[in-house]
């Protein structure tokens, strides 16, 4: 097995090389990057219910006033 190393950047979220290189779909890559200092990103979980066959009793219940209502 032969290593060859190319140099890039990323850009968008895309690794782009510095040379023009055209590898055949489905190559092993390995990707080493240099120190430096990544941020955490910050993940909000959407809630889920514990017994899904619950979730009618959260059904949405639309209740119209009159239109004469005073404030």
């Amino acid at each position: 097995m032969g290593i060859v190393t190319y140099e890039g950047i990323v850009d968008h979220g895309q690794i782009r090389l510095k040379t023009p290189v055209r590898l055949p779909d489905k190559t092993k890559v390995y990707i080493i990057v240099p120190e430096i200092q990544i941020e955490p990103i910050a993940r909000i979980a959407s809630p889920r219910l514990v017994h899904p066959e619950q979730a009618a009793d959260f059904k949405l219940e639309v209740i119209e006033e009159a239109s004469n209502a005073s404030l």
